[in-house]
């Protein structure tokens, strides 16, 4: 697991180096610093934004005595896009921005159950100590 993620990491550090000196070739450094700095502050108001309504949407939900399913996978999916948002870089901007707009982040929280389902059945993840 240690080598994928860090496989990935790399390759993904290559590639965002390539996005950059591309945007600057194209238009120039002050576009790439700017858009930086654009989406690193777009995306801090919206992952606020997103995990308030989030965090009142569980609360509502617990309120009425319901566990806050949906929301659970809906701010660990707003957390993981507001880490890639403050991470410089167009790619890691673009996957942010997929997972903090409800629309599109729909399909990677269903993705999500699934995998935490297989975990489950599979034995991988116990609810309760002693359970398997």
């Amino acid at each position: 697991m240690f080598r994928v993620l860090f496989v990935l990491i790399v390759v993904l550090s290559a590639l965002e180096i390539g996005v950059f000196v591309w945007l600057g070739n194209l238009f120039s450094v002050w576009f790439v610093i700017f858009g930086i700095i654009f989406t690193g502050l777009l995306g801090a108001y919206l992952a606020k934004k997103q995990g308030v309504e989030a965090l009142n949407r569980a609360r509502e939900q617990m309120n009425y005595g319901n566990f806050p399913r949906e929301e659970i996978f809906d701010g660990l999916s707003i957390f993981v896009g507001a880490i890639l948002l403050f991470t410089p870089g167009f790619i890691t901007d673009t996957i942010g921005f997929i997972l903090l707009f409800p629309f599109t982040r729909y399909p990677i929280k269903r993705w999500m159950k699934d995998v935490v389902r297989t975990m489950i059945r599979k034995g991988s993840i116990t609810i309760f100590k002693g359970w398997k």
